[in-house]
């Protein structure tokens, strides 16, 4: 008997598995709410120099606002005041005379900036002046903040695979909820990106761990449609999302915003129930009994648990060594492992790179930040019914590789659009963003049906980390802007297309029960399929 029997005995799909999801939805609202808030808190608004200097004396007095302006700061090419210029002395003759305006004398900004605050009421850029040269260092705390959930796929997978699902989970609230409040009292830009850091480290525990306790709470038919469900958590945090920065335009208020919902979340934790899988792979056979007791009283199935005796489920999962722990070394040792930990980092960085430069970039379409955010979001919930009618009628497989190639097509065809074009530009990228995450929703299934149950979180935290480090080089990336304006969508096409071709070349998961151990990857002949 597999555990997958068990569950079916128990009801793989109830009362007791929508309880638990229900449980997780606050956590998991925190996850768009964070790992997009950069495009709101970053945000730099129209800024020119403060040239009060240039008004020693009272020379400016009697000139109202335009033409101060007129006579300190030049203009760009295109019209527009130059954000990071201002004139040396000022150029009283430009009240009656534009011409020669390139051979003017300018300095860069000398008694910093005034900013724009019609959008937002502060933001990072505004808070420590991170714009012309300093720009970099605000398009840094993006990618500051995803090493940090790098860090932590790796640290949270390894500790929930050896200490379990639920503690650990708790212990990603706490982090989380700490750093992310530090955060938001920053009194300097180090403290902050170092406070984002940590942030990250533990928004990455609720990330990997929330999907895996559902799914191996969930039977082999209905893994599809929990995975495609709990996706939807983030597809409503990425709508509502421009809601909230709208009516909270602070960023130190805005941070302690979406953190604070980690506070009810960590009163739900008490009620969630451990990984059975989990326990009795690790010898707990006692544990995982009085949690199947649970499901099969929720589920209306108390009679099956008189045949499933502690005795009983001990046999439910042979583990080759019950005193042996595993570590992201395991991913390595065997070329099964090694294959699957190859190929499915590569999909996860590709992915992951190419979703978050599309997601990080919502300033570059034709619209305002708000509308654009609010459509990114809106367009994942038709991506993820696309996803729920078709991952199981083609194959995992199949439904990675295709929304990937896909991904990487519409990218490349976004460079060929016309900058003027802004409401084309914002649909086709709308449909890069709608495909993109039809890959997302497919991969957290895809991945946790390749790993086995003794290395499931691991090899989650392992891929989660290829994808945080490829979320981190996505702002980097944009920077090669300046060298050719479309030379970072080429970049992200390429990474799409790459990863699409390297799903092609896993294993097939659909229908399949879960592999339990290492040598059920090894040797996939043990793997019977579902019938």
């Amino acid at each position: 008997m597999k555990f997958d029997n068990v569950l079916e005995e128990v009801n793989g799909f109830g009362r007791f598995q929508l309880r638990t999801i229900l449980l997780l939805v606050i956590p998991r609202l925190t996850l768009p709410f964070h790992l997009l808030l950069n495009n709101f808190i970053a945000f730099i608004p129209s800024h020119h120099c403060n040239s009060s200097s240039l008004n020693n004396g009272g020379v400016l007095r009697n000139l109202s606002l335009e033409e101060r302006l007129i006579v300190s700061i030049p203009f760009d090419q295109d019209g527009s005041l130059s954000s990071c210029q201002m004139f040396l002395e000022p150029q009283f003759h430009l009240l009656s005379n534009f011409s020669n305006l390139t051979d003017l004398p300018t300095v860069p900004c000398q008694n910093g900036w005034i900013y724009d605050t019609t959008t937002f009421k502060s933001t990072l850029a505004t808070e420590w002046d991170l714009v012309c040269d300093n720009r970099r260092a605000n398009r840094a705390t993006a990618t500051i903040f995803f090493i940090g959930v790098m860090v932590g796929a790796a640290v949270f997978g390894y500790i929930s695979d050896r200490f379990g699902r639920k503690k650990t989970l708790m212990l990603s609230y706490i982090v989380t909820a700490f750093f992310g409040i530090a955060s938001a009292f920053s009194y300097n830009f180090p403290m902050f990106a170092t406070m984002r850091f940590f942030t990250g480290l533990g928004l990455s525990g609720i990330s990997i761990i929330s999907i895996v306790l559902c799914i191996e709470w969930v039977d082999i038919k209905h893994r599809t449609a929990v995975s495609v469900l709990m996706s939807l958590d983030w597809s409503f945090g990425c709508a509502l999302l421009p809601g909230v920065a709208y009516f909270i335009n602070d960023w130190r208020h805005l941070t302690a915003a979406v953190t604070s919902l980690l506070f009810p979340a960590m009163l739900c934790w008490w009620w969630l129930p451990e990984s059975a899988r989990w326990l009795i792979s690790n010898g707990k056979v006692d544990t995982a009994h009085f949690y199947l007791s649970k499901c099969a009283t929720f589920n209306g199935r108390e009679e099956v648990m008189g045949d499933l005796k502690p005795e009983v489920l001990s046999k439910v999962i042979l583990v080759e060594n019950e005193n042996r722990k595993y570590t992201q070394l395991d991913l390595v040792r065997t070329p099964g492992m090694r294959r699957r930990a190859l190929l499915s980092g590569i999909v996860w960085f590709g992915l992951a790179c190419t979703y978050y430069g599309i997601s990080l970039n919502i300033s570059g379409f034709g619209v305002n930040i708000y509308l654009t955010q609010f459509i990114y979001g809106a367009i994942e919930i038709p991506a993820k019914a696309f996803i729920f009618f078709i991952v199981d009628k083609i194959g995992r497989r199949w439904t990675q590789a295709g929304t990937l190639i896909v991904t990487g097509l519409l990218i490349f065809c976004s460079m060929f659009i016309p900058a003027d074009k802004g409401t084309f530009r914002t649909a086709v990228g709308a449909l890069g963003k709608m495909f993109s995450e039809g890959s997302f929703v497919t991969v957290f299934l895809y991945t946790t049906e390749l790993y086995p149950t003794v290395m499931r979180q691991n090899g989650l935290g392992y891929c989660s980390s290829m994808a945080r480090a490829g979320v981190s080089v996505s702002p980097l990336i944009m920077l090669l802007e300046e060298v050719w304006v479309n030379l970072p969508s080429s970049v992200f096409s390429l990474m799409a297309l790459g990863a699409g071709l390297s799903a092609l070349l896993l294993p097939e998961t659909h229908n399949v029960h879960l592999p339990e151990t290492i040598e059920d990857v090894e040797q996939p002949r043990r793997i019977s399929p579902h019938i």
